[in-house]
């Protein structure tokens, strides 16, 4: 389970701030919320590139790990689409895309926790 926090939570040990960065997408600012090791990890993100979190403009993400057999279940619950300031399609565009982009995130951090344990 430990491994799997740090690789939630490292960036060399994540303060109050992030910043989330993609070449295709830019960079999205966030702030931590809740810090409770090594069970959740909890931040809230902007949706516009180079935006301070606000609300109306961003989302909480939380990351709750639980150990199950021989391993760690790691659950993302991502809330708050419905209060963003944007028009309907736009919410249900963004809450789409993020479900898609998720999906991706996770099976690449399963593959590099299990490189990182051999």
């Amino acid at each position: 389970m430990r491994r799997v926090w740090e690789i939630v939570t490292d960036a060399r040990h994540v303060a109050g701030r992030i910043v989330l960065a993609w070449k295709e997408h830019g960079s999205f600012l966030g702030v931590v919320e809740r810090v409770q090791p090594p069970e959740v990890f909890a931040f809230r993100g902007a949706y516009e590139p180079d935006t301070e979190p606000a609300p109306g403009n961003s989302t909480l993400v939380e990351f709750t790990l639980s150990p199950e057999g021989d391993g760690t279940r790691l659950r993302v619950l991502e809330s708050g689409f419905a209060s963003l300031a944007a028009p309907d399609e736009q919410r249900a565009r963004n809450y789409e895309d993020n479900v898609g982009g998720w999906r991706e995130m996770l099976g690449r951090a399963s593959e590099y926790a299990e490189r990182v344990a051999a």
